[in-house]
């Protein structure tokens, strides 16, 4: 059997197609067929029932692919280990954010990211924290940057910076005005939230309101802070931000922030990595590269960390 073989058996295994899979590989679908026929046979056994459509697996055939991306993940170990030991940045590097963190931490990093790591070709994804993890433990990305603590046991975090949540008031709002407000006075049926699935919605949930309690207007299912915001520009209803989402704000819209009084709520931004991890030298430069950038513009100590695990309580940091 060879790397190659396993590779192929995996693109079959994820997409349930032999076509898509081969396609996904840079081969053609005859060739890919082959090599695998070949695995089987080596292996004397069916790894997937061709009479089904889309194609399953047998049930050895899910134990062989599991053993598949355990091999093939430890063959590409295997540069990781020569570069780590020659001090090379440089090579893919797959890394994962999620969509209420990109954009705003993107452009503070990128153009330093490519400037100071020539050599090194960064893949991003943008999805939501469930999805990053996933693909992390699958060893689908080297490094994910996310809202924490996320309490697994399998996986290191490092906190990059704290940043507070920002209350968005319409001027219909009672509270609109104050020069500090703390979360009980954000409790309202006006509530404008994220969808379901995003960890910045799960903080808000476990910061001001119990969700099986919430009885709003009408139930919106946007991943848009943008759209929010318009709703919120247009009295229907209040919202919250993160804190570098605000400074993308007009003049206008800025009159419509309210912070709270300290211990401000905020999330905590975690580099997280499994511990397996062998590009642990590329992960430690781009820390200290966010590192030195976030400290410009977030400076925040005295905040109560909301966790983006629900129904979790707030940790005090100062």
């Amino acid at each position: 059997m060879t790397i190659v073989q396993l590779k192929y058996a995996i693109a079959v295994a994820e997409h349930r197609n032999f076509t898509i899979a081969a396609e996904k590989c840079f081969v053609t679908q005859p060739t890919l067929s082959m090599q695998i026929q070949k695995l089987e046979g080596e292996l004397d056994i069916t790894i997937f029932d061709r009479s089904k459509k889309p194609i399953a697996m047998t049930e050895v055939g899910v134990k062989i692919i599991q053993q598949c991306k355990k091999i093939v993940s430890e063959s590409e170990k295997m540069q990781d280990v020569v570069d780590q030991d020659r001090g090379i940045i440089g090579g893919n590097f797959k890394l994962g954010v999620v969509p209420t963190i990109m954009p705003t931490l993107l452009p503070i990093f990128l153009n330093e990211l490519v400037d100071k790591f020539p050599m090194l070709k960064v893949s991003f994804f943008e999805l939501p924290t469930s999805e990053l993890i996933d693909q992390l433990k699958n060893n689908r990305l080297d490094l994910v940057i996310a809202s924490t603590p996320l309490e697994d046991d399998d996986l290191i975090e490092k906190p990059l910076y704290y940043e507070p949540f920002v209350a968005y008031l319409p001027k219909t709002n009672k509270h609109f005005g104050k020069r500090e407000i703390i979360p009980k006075d954000l409790y309202s049926n006006d509530l404008l939230l994220l969808k379901d699935g995003h960890c910045f919605r799960n903080s808000i949930e476990n910061l001001c309101f119990n969700c099986s309690e919430y009885d709003g207007k009408f139930e919106l299912k946007s991943g848009s802070f943008e759209t929010l915001i318009n709703l919120a520009d247009q009295g229907l209803g209040i919202t919250f931000l993160p804190y570098l989402h605000t400074l993308r704000l007009n003049n206008a819209q800025k009159e419509m922030l309210h912070n709270f009084k300290n211990p401000k709520p905020a999330r905590e931004v975690s580099l997280v990595y499994h511990k397996s991890e062998l590009k642990i030298h590329i992960i430690n430069e781009i820390k200290d590269l966010l590192d030195n950038l976030t400290k410009r513009k977030l400076q925040f100590n005295d905040v109560n960390i909301i966790s983006p695990i629900k129904n979790r309580e707030a940790v005090r940091f100062e």
